[in-house]
């Protein structure tokens, strides 16, 4: 049993033509392309693949070419081609005013016994003085190398 029929209009068949001719667009976008137009059963089509077929040919799975085709039957020609909108929003865990504590700790005096700052030094020492609650390393990073403070120069600015 099918779970997915597609049947391409003339205009969408010569739309996604166009675009596998020209090789202009994300590969992602052309691959979807081409599932779809092997995988129309519409009046226009003259040879219908199979899902093996299309598989074995662009080298893709076969859940691969099932996403596809749901995505077209369900949301839609320009969603089969471009994928879904991604609205995924993070809170940030640092805000400007860490980000200032932290470069204050990060310019002062390193604890007896080192040299200077580590990365993971600064993580500890600002948890330890509960101006956040947890911090990776990597953070630490990030936020110094956003506000150009150099751990390994005696210049910082």
């Amino acid at each position: 049993m099918k779970k997915y029929i597609v049947t391409l209009t003339k205009d969408e068949r010569e739309i996604l033509s166009a675009l596998t001719s020209k090789g202009k667009h994300k590969s992602q976008k052309i691959l979807n392309a081409l599932i779809l137009l092997g995988c129309d059963e519409g009046e226009y089509q003259i040879k219908r693949s199979t899902n093996e077929e299309i598989a074995h040919i662009l080298n893709i799975s076969m859940r691969k070419i099932d996403r596809v085709k749901e995505r077209f039957i369900s949301e839609g020609i320009e969603v089969a081609l471009n994928g879904r909108k991604r609205n995924r929003i993070y809170d940030k865990k640092a805000d400007g005013d860490f980000e200032a504590h932290l470069v204050a700790v990060s310019c002062s005096e390193p604890p007896e016994g080192f040299a200077r700052w580590s990365l993971r030094l600064l993580a500890d020492k600002v948890v330890e003085l509960e101006y956040i609650d947890s911090i990776s390393h990597e953070t630490v990073r990030r936020i110094l190398k956003k506000t150009k403070s150099s751990l390994g120069s005696k210049k910082v600015g």
